[in-house]
């Protein structure tokens, strides 16, 4: 009997050593489990909650062309002081020759000038035009169209006039005194990228532009031409 009691104790002794054996959820590792569920969970929800919140906030209005080049460059319709000066002294210079066409019996000098080279700058270098793409007659109607687009149809006759006396509706026309460039004659001619990068030789985005000028300095082409009628620059 005693014999056989020996193993009994070697059995009980391993039942006991593995009851003491501590398992895998042990207090510390459920603090931790604990710790990173609160994170991920909690980082999640987050997340979704914020991307939730972002998709059903109103939406502001597109920025504009307009605001772009605010702020990329500033105003391009703002008062330009040097601009201004330049464009009146253009004036003067085609007054004074008219005076003198006048006293020596011959014509006066034409201003405008049809250019082979669109100029540059402001980071544009100066494009040399293919011979032959200038339509003045399909930019006038494309001029009509954008007008009526704005809700100007009756400044058609002003602006018509305004740009004709400008540059004839060509989108190569360059003023010989000021160097205001294209159907608006903008100054400088750079000015008109706000308007789109193809400004040198794009009329649709010289018209946009100039219109958008119109708009920003003079409220509506009439008034543009009544400026422009009074000072001999708009």
């Amino acid at each position: 009997m005693k014999e056989r009691s020996a193993p009994r104790a070697r059995r009980s002794t391993r039942r006991s050593a593995k009851a003491k054996t501590p398992g895998w959820l042990t207090p510390k590792r459920v603090m931790i489990s604990g710790a990173l569920i609160v994170i991920f969970v909690g980082g999640g929800t987050f997340t979704a909650y914020t991307a939730i919140q972002n998709a059903s906030a109103p939406q502001g209005p597109p920025v504009s062309l307009d605001d772009m080049a605010k702020m990329f460059g500033g105003d391009p319709f703002g008062p330009d002081l040097q601009a201004d000066m330049l464009k009146e002294q253009a004036a003067q210079a085609l007054k004074a020759d008219a005076l003198a066409a006048e006293r020596d019996h011959r014509k006066v000098l034409n201003p405008i000038k049809i250019v082979e080279e669109a100029p540059g700058g402001d980071g544009f270098a100066p494009q040399k035009l293919p011979p032959g793409t200038s339509n003045p007659t399909g930019n006038k109607a494309l001029g009509k169209q954008m007008l009526d687009a704005r809700g100007w149809s009756d400044q058609w006759g002003c602006l018509e006039s305004l740009w004709t006396k400008e540059s004839g509706w060509n989108e190569r026309a360059m003023n010989t005194s000021s160097g205001a460039y294209g159907i608006p004659q903008s100054l400088p001619g750079s000015k008109m990228a706000s308007a789109g990068g193809d400004w040198q030789t794009s009329a649709a985005t010289q018209i946009e532009w100039g219109l958008g000028y119109i708009k920003a300095r003079y409220g509506t082409p009439c008034g543009a031409w009544g400026h422009s009628q009074a000072k001999g620059w708009y």
